[in-house]
Protein backbone atom coordinates (compact mmCIF):
# COMPACT_ATOMS: atom_id res chain seq x y z
CA UNK A 1 0.00 0.00 0.00
CA UNK A 2 1.48 3.89 -1.11
CA UNK A 3 1.15 6.42 1.52
CA UNK A 4 -1.46 8.18 0.20
CA UNK A 5 -3.67 5.05 0.30
CA UNK A 6 -2.59 4.70 3.80
CA UNK A 7 -3.30 8.06 4.63
CA UNK A 8 -6.39 8.23 3.10
CA UNK A 9 -8.00 5.41 4.53
CA UNK A 10 -7.06 6.48 7.99
CA UNK A 11 -8.61 9.72 7.23
CA UNK A 12 -11.75 7.88 6.16
CA UNK A 13 -12.06 5.91 9.14
CA UNK A 14 -11.51 9.45 11.55
CA UNK A 15 -13.95 10.66 9.48
CA UNK A 16 -16.44 7.83 9.47
CA UNK A 17 -15.86 7.34 13.49
CA UNK A 18 -16.54 10.96 14.08
CA UNK A 19 -19.83 10.80 12.37
CA UNK A 20 -20.66 8.13 14.01
CA UNK A 21 -20.02 9.12 17.61
CA UNK A 22 -21.63 12.18 16.25
CA UNK A 23 -25.22 10.49 15.28
CA UNK A 24 -24.95 8.31 18.31
CA UNK A 25 -25.05 11.58 20.91
CA UNK A 26 -28.01 12.87 18.86
CA UNK A 27 -29.69 9.63 19.43
CA UNK A 28 -28.92 8.84 22.91
CA UNK A 29 -30.26 12.44 23.50
CA UNK A 30 -33.19 12.20 21.33
CA UNK A 31 -36.40 11.26 24.20
CA UNK A 32 -38.52 9.41 21.58
CA UNK A 33 -38.69 6.27 23.42
CA UNK A 34 -42.01 6.75 24.50
CA UNK A 35 -43.28 9.59 22.39
CA UNK A 36 -41.75 8.25 18.34
CA UNK A 37 -40.10 4.79 18.96
CA UNK A 38 -40.39 5.24 14.78
CA UNK A 39 -38.51 8.20 15.03
CA UNK A 40 -35.69 7.09 17.64
CA UNK A 41 -35.27 3.44 15.62
CA UNK A 42 -34.47 5.87 12.38
CA UNK A 43 -31.88 7.35 14.58
CA UNK A 44 -30.59 3.82 15.53
CA UNK A 45 -30.75 2.56 11.95
CA UNK A 46 -28.44 6.02 11.04
CA UNK A 47 -25.59 4.58 13.64
CA UNK A 48 -25.62 1.17 12.37
CA UNK A 49 -25.74 2.35 8.56
CA UNK A 50 -22.57 4.20 9.87
CA UNK A 51 -21.15 1.31 11.61
CA UNK A 52 -21.03 -1.17 8.54
CA UNK A 53 -19.09 1.70 6.33
CA UNK A 54 -16.48 1.39 8.71
CA UNK A 55 -14.68 -2.14 7.90
CA UNK A 56 -13.71 -1.18 4.41
CA UNK A 57 -11.88 2.13 5.26
CA UNK A 58 -10.55 -0.31 8.26
CA UNK A 59 -9.33 -2.90 6.26
CA UNK A 60 -7.17 0.00 3.76
CA UNK A 61 -4.97 0.94 7.37
CA UNK A 62 -1.51 -0.58 7.64
CA UNK A 63 -1.51 -2.72 10.52
CA UNK A 64 0.36 -0.79 12.70
CA UNK A 65 -2.01 1.95 12.46
CA UNK A 66 -4.92 -0.17 13.21
CA UNK A 67 -4.87 -0.91 17.10
CA UNK A 68 -4.30 2.56 18.16
CA UNK A 69 -6.95 3.99 15.94
CA UNK A 70 -9.23 1.18 17.01
CA UNK A 71 -8.51 1.87 20.78
CA UNK A 72 -9.47 5.73 20.02
CA UNK A 73 -12.59 4.66 18.29
CA UNK A 74 -13.91 2.71 21.63
CA UNK A 75 -12.93 5.10 23.77
CA UNK A 76 -15.08 7.60 21.91
CA UNK A 77 -17.74 5.58 20.93
CA UNK A 78 -18.10 4.13 24.78
CA UNK A 79 -18.09 7.73 25.98
CA UNK A 80 -21.17 8.66 23.82
CA UNK A 81 -23.10 6.59 26.46
CA UNK A 82 -22.52 9.15 28.99
CA UNK A 83 -24.24 12.11 27.44
CA UNK A 84 -27.53 11.43 28.91
CA UNK A 85 -29.22 9.67 31.87
CA UNK A 86 -30.78 5.55 30.60
CA UNK A 87 -33.12 5.92 28.10
CA UNK A 88 -34.82 2.79 26.76
CA UNK A 89 -34.16 0.83 29.65
CA UNK A 90 -35.18 0.94 33.80
CA UNK A 91 -32.89 -2.13 34.99
CA UNK A 92 -30.36 0.28 36.24
CA UNK A 93 -32.23 1.78 38.43
CA UNK A 94 -32.67 -1.61 39.84
CA UNK A 95 -29.31 -2.32 39.90
CA UNK A 96 -28.80 0.81 41.85
CA UNK A 97 -31.41 -0.23 44.27
CA UNK A 98 -29.62 -3.72 44.90
CA UNK A 99 -26.81 -2.30 45.98
CA UNK A 100 -27.91 0.46 48.19
CA UNK A 101 -29.69 -2.58 50.07
CA UNK A 102 -26.77 -4.40 50.30
CA UNK A 103 -24.82 -1.52 51.86
CA UNK A 104 -27.27 -1.32 54.18
CA UNK A 105 -26.98 -5.15 55.36
CA UNK A 106 -30.18 -6.04 53.88
CA UNK A 107 -30.32 -9.01 51.48
CA UNK A 108 -31.44 -7.75 48.06
CA UNK A 109 -33.34 -11.21 47.58
CA UNK A 110 -35.77 -10.87 50.78
CA UNK A 111 -37.53 -7.64 49.45
CA UNK A 112 -39.08 -6.04 47.35
CA UNK A 113 -38.58 -2.43 46.63
CA UNK A 114 -41.89 -0.79 47.58
CA UNK A 115 -42.15 -2.82 50.52
CA UNK A 116 -42.18 -1.48 53.87
CA UNK A 117 -38.89 -2.60 55.33
CA UNK A 118 -36.57 -0.97 52.92
CA UNK A 119 -38.47 2.33 53.23
CA UNK A 120 -35.66 4.09 55.08
CA UNK A 121 -33.61 3.96 52.13
CA UNK A 122 -35.60 5.51 49.55
CA UNK A 123 -34.68 8.57 48.07
CA UNK A 124 -36.36 11.47 45.47
CA UNK A 125 -34.17 10.12 42.76
CA UNK A 126 -35.66 6.64 42.85
CA UNK A 127 -38.88 7.35 44.76
CA UNK A 128 -40.69 10.60 43.21
CA UNK A 129 -43.27 11.72 44.64
CA UNK A 130 -46.28 13.88 43.96
CA UNK A 131 -46.36 16.27 40.37
CA UNK A 132 -43.16 14.03 39.90
CA UNK A 133 -44.87 10.88 39.17
CA UNK A 134 -46.36 12.25 35.65
CA UNK A 135 -43.64 10.32 33.61
CA UNK A 136 -44.33 7.85 31.70
CA UNK A 137 -41.67 5.17 33.01
CA UNK A 138 -42.71 5.28 36.56
CA UNK A 139 -44.33 2.66 38.49
CA UNK A 140 -46.90 3.74 41.42
CA UNK A 141 -46.31 2.22 44.62
CA UNK A 142 -48.36 1.98 47.57
CA UNK A 143 -48.14 4.94 50.10
CA UNK A 144 -48.88 7.17 53.41
CA UNK A 145 -51.60 10.31 53.00
CA UNK A 146 -52.73 11.63 49.50
CA UNK A 147 -49.79 12.38 48.02
CA UNK A 148 -48.74 10.23 45.13
CA UNK A 149 -45.79 7.81 45.50
CA UNK A 150 -44.00 6.17 42.50
CA UNK A 151 -40.61 4.43 41.48
CA UNK A 152 -38.40 4.57 39.39
CA UNK A 153 -37.71 1.04 39.42
CA UNK A 154 -39.28 -1.76 37.30
CA UNK A 155 -41.91 -4.27 38.81
CA UNK A 156 -41.47 -2.41 42.22
CA UNK A 157 -43.87 -5.37 43.50
CA UNK A 158 -41.23 -8.46 42.81
CA UNK A 159 -37.79 -9.36 44.00
CA UNK A 160 -34.31 -8.84 41.71
CA UNK A 161 -33.71 -11.70 40.01
CA UNK A 162 -30.23 -11.22 39.50
CA UNK A 163 -27.36 -13.65 40.21
CA UNK A 164 -24.56 -13.14 42.68
CA UNK A 165 -21.93 -11.25 40.81
CA UNK A 166 -24.05 -9.24 39.57
CA UNK A 167 -25.09 -8.43 42.75
CA UNK A 168 -21.80 -8.16 43.90
CA UNK A 169 -20.87 -5.69 41.09
CA UNK A 170 -23.92 -3.34 42.17
CA UNK A 171 -22.65 -3.27 45.63
CA UNK A 172 -19.22 -2.18 44.43
CA UNK A 173 -20.46 0.61 42.26
CA UNK A 174 -22.68 1.97 45.03
CA UNK A 175 -19.84 1.94 47.52
CA UNK A 176 -17.66 3.42 45.43
CA UNK A 177 -20.47 6.21 44.12
CA UNK A 178 -20.24 9.81 45.78
CA UNK A 179 -23.42 10.60 47.53
CA UNK A 180 -26.18 11.98 45.04
CA UNK A 181 -24.05 10.70 42.20
CA UNK A 182 -27.14 8.53 40.76
CA UNK A 183 -27.13 7.16 37.67
CA UNK A 184 -23.56 8.49 36.55
CA UNK A 185 -21.40 5.33 38.59
CA UNK A 186 -23.47 2.53 37.15
CA UNK A 187 -22.73 4.26 33.46
CA UNK A 188 -19.31 5.12 34.04
CA UNK A 189 -18.60 1.39 35.63
CA UNK A 190 -20.31 0.16 32.06
CA UNK A 191 -18.03 2.10 30.24
CA UNK A 192 -15.02 0.86 31.68
CA UNK A 193 -16.41 -2.56 31.51
CA UNK A 194 -16.94 -2.52 27.62
CA UNK A 195 -13.58 -1.00 27.41
CA UNK A 196 -12.35 -4.25 29.08
CA UNK A 197 -14.00 -6.67 26.53
CA UNK A 198 -12.31 -4.32 23.87
CA UNK A 199 -8.95 -5.41 25.64
CA UNK A 200 -9.42 -8.40 26.21
CA UNK A 201 -10.87 -9.12 22.52
CA UNK A 202 -7.79 -7.32 21.09
CA UNK A 203 -5.04 -9.61 23.62
CA UNK A 204 -6.90 -13.10 22.65
CA UNK A 205 -6.80 -11.93 18.81
CA UNK A 206 -3.21 -10.58 19.21
CA UNK A 207 -1.90 -14.60 20.62
CA UNK A 208 -3.81 -16.28 18.36
CA UNK A 209 -2.17 -14.17 15.43
CA UNK A 210 -5.90 -13.24 14.32
CA UNK A 211 -6.35 -9.84 12.71
CA UNK A 212 -6.93 -7.46 15.59
CA UNK A 213 -9.82 -5.97 13.11
CA UNK A 214 -12.20 -8.33 14.07
CA UNK A 215 -12.36 -6.17 17.50
CA UNK A 216 -14.53 -3.03 15.80
CA UNK A 217 -17.44 -5.41 15.60
CA UNK A 218 -17.28 -4.88 19.49
CA UNK A 219 -15.63 -1.68 19.67
CA UNK A 220 -17.33 0.77 17.38
CA UNK A 221 -21.05 -1.42 17.80
CA UNK A 222 -23.87 1.10 18.38
CA UNK A 223 -24.70 -1.22 20.58
CA UNK A 224 -22.56 -1.10 22.99
CA UNK A 225 -22.51 2.57 23.51
CA UNK A 226 -26.56 2.45 23.98
CA UNK A 227 -27.16 -0.88 25.54
CA UNK A 228 -23.78 -1.56 27.75
CA UNK A 229 -23.08 2.05 28.64
CA UNK A 230 -26.02 4.53 28.35
CA UNK A 231 -28.39 1.74 29.55
CA UNK A 232 -25.76 0.05 31.86
CA UNK A 233 -26.67 -3.07 31.08
CA UNK A 234 -24.76 -5.72 33.64
CA UNK A 235 -25.07 -8.23 30.27
CA UNK A 236 -21.45 -6.56 29.63
CA UNK A 237 -20.03 -7.82 32.52
CA UNK A 238 -21.32 -11.45 31.89
CA UNK A 239 -19.64 -10.97 28.11
CA UNK A 240 -16.10 -9.47 29.31
CA UNK A 241 -16.42 -12.63 31.66
CA UNK A 242 -17.26 -15.46 29.08
CA UNK A 243 -14.63 -14.05 26.31
CA UNK A 244 -12.14 -14.43 29.08
CA UNK A 245 -13.01 -17.63 30.36
CA UNK A 246 -13.36 -18.83 26.25
CA UNK A 247 -9.80 -16.93 25.58
CA UNK A 248 -8.50 -18.94 28.62
CA UNK A 249 -9.60 -22.32 27.65
CA UNK A 250 -8.00 -21.75 24.06
CA UNK A 251 -4.64 -20.77 25.76
CA UNK A 252 -1.71 -23.32 26.39
CA UNK A 253 -0.68 -24.91 29.85
CA UNK A 254 -1.74 -26.64 32.33
CA UNK A 255 -4.94 -25.41 34.43
CA UNK A 256 -6.32 -23.73 31.64
CA UNK A 257 -9.64 -25.57 31.54
CA UNK A 258 -9.76 -25.07 35.36
CA UNK A 259 -9.42 -21.25 34.88
CA UNK A 260 -11.74 -20.79 31.88
CA UNK A 261 -14.35 -22.89 34.37
CA UNK A 262 -14.02 -20.26 36.40
CA UNK A 263 -14.45 -17.61 34.45
CA UNK A 264 -17.00 -18.93 32.76
CA UNK A 265 -18.96 -19.97 36.01
CA UNK A 266 -18.42 -16.12 37.01
CA UNK A 267 -19.93 -15.22 33.71
CA UNK A 268 -23.08 -17.68 34.47
CA UNK A 269 -23.17 -16.15 38.07
CA UNK A 270 -23.84 -12.72 36.47
CA UNK A 271 -26.96 -13.57 34.13
CA UNK A 272 -27.30 -17.25 33.42
CA UNK A 273 -27.75 -16.19 29.30
CA UNK A 274 -23.71 -17.08 29.11
CA UNK A 275 -24.45 -20.64 30.25
CA UNK A 276 -25.13 -20.77 26.35
CA UNK A 277 -20.94 -20.33 25.89
CA UNK A 278 -20.64 -23.79 27.54
CA UNK A 279 -20.65 -26.44 24.39
CA UNK A 280 -18.32 -24.11 22.47
CA UNK A 281 -15.84 -24.25 26.07
CA UNK A 282 -16.42 -28.18 25.24
CA UNK A 283 -14.89 -28.06 21.62
CA UNK A 284 -12.98 -31.33 20.60
CA UNK A 285 -13.14 -32.22 24.03
CA UNK A 286 -13.15 -36.46 24.02
CA UNK A 287 -12.37 -37.52 27.45
CA UNK A 288 -14.28 -37.28 30.79
CA UNK A 289 -12.07 -35.93 33.01
CA UNK A 290 -11.16 -33.43 30.40
CA UNK A 291 -14.69 -32.06 30.15
CA UNK A 292 -15.31 -32.53 34.49
CA UNK A 293 -12.10 -29.89 34.66
CA UNK A 294 -13.65 -27.27 33.02
CA UNK A 295 -17.38 -28.14 34.29
CA UNK A 296 -16.78 -28.16 37.85
CA UNK A 297 -15.04 -25.70 38.45
CA UNK A 298 -18.08 -23.44 36.26
CA UNK A 299 -20.10 -24.74 39.07
CA UNK A 300 -18.89 -24.59 41.66
CA UNK A 301 -17.89 -20.85 41.39
CA UNK A 302 -21.78 -20.40 40.64
CA UNK A 303 -23.10 -22.59 43.69
CA UNK A 304 -20.89 -20.60 45.53
CA UNK A 305 -21.36 -17.22 44.36
CA UNK A 306 -24.77 -17.61 45.90
CA UNK A 307 -23.92 -19.16 49.17
CA UNK A 308 -23.36 -15.75 51.12
CA UNK A 309 -26.87 -14.62 50.10
CA UNK A 310 -28.11 -17.80 50.82
CA UNK A 311 -26.76 -17.84 54.47
CA UNK A 312 -27.92 -13.68 54.36
CA UNK A 313 -31.17 -14.03 52.74
CA UNK A 314 -34.60 -15.78 54.47
CA UNK A 315 -36.32 -16.01 50.88
CA UNK A 316 -35.51 -18.22 47.54
CA UNK A 317 -32.33 -16.37 46.30
CA UNK A 318 -33.96 -17.21 42.64
CA UNK A 319 -36.52 -14.22 43.56
CA UNK A 320 -38.56 -13.42 40.56
CA UNK A 321 -36.62 -15.93 38.55
CA UNK A 322 -39.43 -18.04 37.45
CA UNK A 323 -42.14 -15.24 37.26
CA UNK A 324 -39.92 -13.22 34.59
CA UNK A 325 -39.82 -16.14 32.48
CA UNK A 326 -43.77 -16.90 32.71
CA UNK A 327 -44.00 -13.30 32.08
CA UNK A 328 -41.93 -12.87 28.81
CA UNK A 329 -44.08 -16.41 27.79
CA UNK A 330 -40.89 -18.47 27.36
CA UNK A 331 -43.37 -21.68 28.64
CA UNK A 332 -46.43 -20.54 26.67
CA UNK A 333 -45.35 -20.27 23.18
CA UNK A 334 -48.80 -18.97 21.98
CA UNK A 335 -48.21 -15.80 24.09
CA UNK A 336 -46.03 -13.15 22.99
CA UNK A 337 -43.93 -12.94 19.81
CA UNK A 338 -40.99 -15.45 22.02
CA UNK A 339 -39.98 -18.59 18.95
CA UNK A 340 -41.22 -16.52 16.43
CA UNK A 341 -39.83 -18.00 13.68
CA UNK A 342 -40.47 -21.37 14.60
CA UNK A 343 -44.32 -20.16 15.39
CA UNK A 344 -44.31 -19.32 11.21
CA UNK A 345 -43.88 -23.45 10.13
CA UNK A 346 -45.01 -25.20 13.15
CA UNK A 347 -48.05 -25.35 15.78
CA UNK A 348 -47.73 -23.24 18.93
CA UNK A 349 -47.12 -26.66 20.97
CA UNK A 350 -44.53 -27.90 18.97
CA UNK A 351 -42.06 -25.00 19.70
CA UNK A 352 -40.32 -25.80 22.79
CA UNK A 353 -40.00 -29.20 22.02
CA UNK A 354 -38.55 -28.41 18.30
CA UNK A 355 -36.58 -25.52 19.90
CA UNK A 356 -34.95 -28.32 22.56
CA UNK A 357 -34.42 -30.78 19.81
CA UNK A 358 -32.96 -28.15 17.84
CA UNK A 359 -30.20 -26.70 20.42
CA UNK A 360 -29.38 -30.24 21.71
CA UNK A 361 -28.78 -30.94 18.23
CA UNK A 362 -26.28 -27.38 17.53
CA UNK A 363 -24.53 -27.79 20.81
CA UNK A 364 -23.46 -31.89 20.54
CA UNK A 365 -22.35 -30.76 16.94
CA UNK A 366 -20.24 -28.02 18.25
CA UNK A 367 -18.87 -30.36 21.57
CA UNK A 368 -18.19 -33.13 19.12
CA UNK A 369 -16.89 -31.72 15.78
CA UNK A 370 -15.90 -27.97 17.09
CA UNK A 371 -12.36 -26.78 17.16
CA UNK A 372 -10.78 -26.80 21.04
CA UNK A 373 -8.39 -23.99 19.71
CA UNK A 374 -11.28 -21.52 18.43
CA UNK A 375 -13.86 -22.38 21.41
CA UNK A 376 -15.38 -18.91 20.67
CA UNK A 377 -16.45 -20.58 17.08
CA UNK A 378 -18.90 -22.97 18.43
CA UNK A 379 -19.77 -20.81 21.48
CA UNK A 380 -20.99 -18.56 18.75
CA UNK A 381 -22.84 -20.78 16.92
CA UNK A 382 -24.59 -21.96 19.79
CA UNK A 383 -25.49 -18.59 20.85
CA UNK A 384 -26.21 -16.83 17.73
CA UNK A 385 -29.03 -20.10 16.89
CA UNK A 386 -30.41 -20.22 20.24
CA UNK A 387 -31.45 -16.20 19.53
CA UNK A 388 -32.69 -17.03 16.34
CA UNK A 389 -34.67 -19.62 17.74
CA UNK A 390 -35.88 -17.95 21.23
CA UNK A 391 -36.11 -14.39 19.09
CA UNK A 392 -35.76 -12.42 22.25
CA UNK A 393 -37.31 -8.86 22.51
CA UNK A 394 -34.75 -7.43 24.41
CA UNK A 395 -31.87 -6.01 22.71
CA UNK A 396 -29.14 -5.91 25.44
CA UNK A 397 -29.41 -9.93 25.63
CA UNK A 398 -27.48 -9.81 22.49
CA UNK A 399 -23.90 -8.13 23.89
CA UNK A 400 -22.77 -11.20 24.45
CA UNK A 401 -23.44 -12.45 21.12
CA UNK A 402 -21.91 -9.41 19.57
CA UNK A 403 -18.22 -10.02 21.62
CA UNK A 404 -18.67 -13.30 20.03
CA UNK A 405 -19.33 -12.41 16.96
CA UNK A 406 -16.02 -10.09 16.88
CA UNK A 407 -13.76 -12.72 18.30
CA UNK A 408 -14.65 -15.46 15.56
CA UNK A 409 -14.88 -12.55 12.39
CA UNK A 410 -18.29 -13.29 11.62
CA UNK A 411 -20.04 -9.73 11.95
CA UNK A 412 -23.47 -11.05 10.01
CA UNK A 413 -24.15 -12.44 13.15
CA UNK A 414 -24.18 -8.42 14.30
CA UNK A 415 -28.08 -8.90 12.14
CA UNK A 416 -29.22 -10.52 15.28
CA UNK A 417 -28.82 -7.77 17.81
CA UNK A 418 -29.86 -5.41 15.06
CA UNK A 419 -32.74 -7.48 14.95
CA UNK A 420 -33.70 -7.41 19.10
CA UNK A 421 -33.32 -3.68 18.82
CA UNK A 422 -35.97 -3.29 15.78
CA UNK A 423 -38.04 -5.77 18.03
CA UNK A 424 -37.47 -3.90 21.30
CA UNK A 425 -37.85 -0.04 19.86
CA UNK A 426 -40.29 -1.14 17.17
CA UNK A 427 -42.53 -2.85 19.56
CA UNK A 428 -45.22 0.15 20.74
CA UNK A 429 -45.49 1.28 16.79
CA UNK A 430 -46.69 -2.62 15.98
CA UNK A 431 -48.20 -3.83 19.01
CA UNK A 432 -45.53 -6.28 19.85
CA UNK A 433 -46.98 -8.12 17.07
CA UNK A 434 -44.82 -11.81 16.26
CA UNK A 435 -45.16 -10.54 12.85
CA UNK A 436 -42.55 -7.67 13.30
CA UNK A 437 -40.01 -10.42 15.21
CA UNK A 438 -40.35 -12.88 12.90
CA UNK A 439 -39.65 -10.11 10.26
CA UNK A 440 -36.37 -8.41 12.06
CA UNK A 441 -34.93 -12.18 12.95
CA UNK A 442 -35.67 -14.01 9.60
CA UNK A 443 -34.10 -10.99 7.75
CA UNK A 444 -31.28 -11.51 10.08
CA UNK A 445 -30.83 -15.26 9.64
CA UNK A 446 -30.90 -15.00 6.13
CA UNK A 447 -28.04 -12.59 6.23
CA UNK A 448 -25.92 -14.91 8.13
CA UNK A 449 -27.13 -17.82 5.61
CA UNK A 450 -25.93 -15.77 2.91
CA UNK A 451 -22.83 -14.84 4.36
CA UNK A 452 -21.86 -18.75 5.29
CA UNK A 453 -22.49 -19.50 1.45
CA UNK A 454 -20.58 -17.18 0.18
CA UNK A 455 -18.08 -18.11 2.82
CA UNK A 456 -18.36 -21.60 1.52
CA UNK A 457 -17.92 -20.75 -2.15
CA UNK A 458 -14.96 -18.33 -1.56
CA UNK A 459 -13.09 -21.37 -0.14
CA UNK A 460 -10.46 -22.09 2.31
CA UNK A 461 -7.64 -20.57 0.50
CA UNK A 462 -10.00 -17.15 -0.67
CA UNK A 463 -9.54 -14.07 1.75
CA UNK A 464 -12.24 -13.85 4.16
CA UNK A 465 -15.17 -11.47 4.88
CA UNK A 466 -13.66 -10.02 7.96
CA UNK A 467 -10.50 -8.57 6.23
CA UNK A 468 -7.83 -10.43 7.31
CA UNK A 469 -4.74 -8.41 6.78
CA UNK A 470 -1.56 -9.39 5.30
CA UNK A 471 0.35 -9.12 8.54
CA UNK A 472 -1.58 -10.78 10.45
CA UNK A 473 -1.78 -13.86 8.02
CA UNK A 474 2.42 -13.62 7.71
CA UNK A 475 2.21 -13.43 11.76
CA UNK A 476 0.94 -17.33 11.98
CA UNK A 477 2.71 -18.47 8.87
CA UNK A 478 6.10 -17.11 10.69
CA UNK A 479 5.14 -18.92 14.03
CA UNK A 480 4.63 -22.31 12.06
CA UNK A 481 0.74 -22.48 12.25
CA UNK A 482 -1.66 -22.11 8.73
CA UNK A 483 -3.47 -19.10 8.94
CA UNK A 484 -6.44 -18.91 11.20
CA UNK A 485 -9.72 -18.17 9.48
Amino acid sequence: MNPPTARTATGLAATGLAALTAVLVLTLRYEGHSTDPAGLFRWYAACWALFALLPAALRRIPAAHVVPLLLAGAVAVTATGLVAPPRTSTDSYRYAWDGRVQSAGLSPYDHAPQDPEPARLRDPWLFPTGAACAGPDLARIPGDGPVAHCTRINRPAVHTIYPPVAEAYFLAVDRLSPQGARHKPLQVGAGLISLGVTGALLLILRRRGLDPRRAACWAWCPAVPIEAVNNAHVDALGALLAVTGLGLVAARGPGRRVAGGLALGAAIATKLVPAVVVPGALSGVRRWRDAAALLVPAAAFTLLGYLPYVLLSHGSVFGYLGGYVDEEGYDDPSAGSRYALLRLLLPDSWAVPVLVAAMAGVSLHVMWRGNPQRPWSGALLVTGWAFALLTPGYSWYALLLIALAALDGRPEWLGVALAGAAVYVLGPVFGFRAALTATAYGAAVLLVLLASAVRRWRGPDRPSLTGASASARGTSAAAGRPPRR
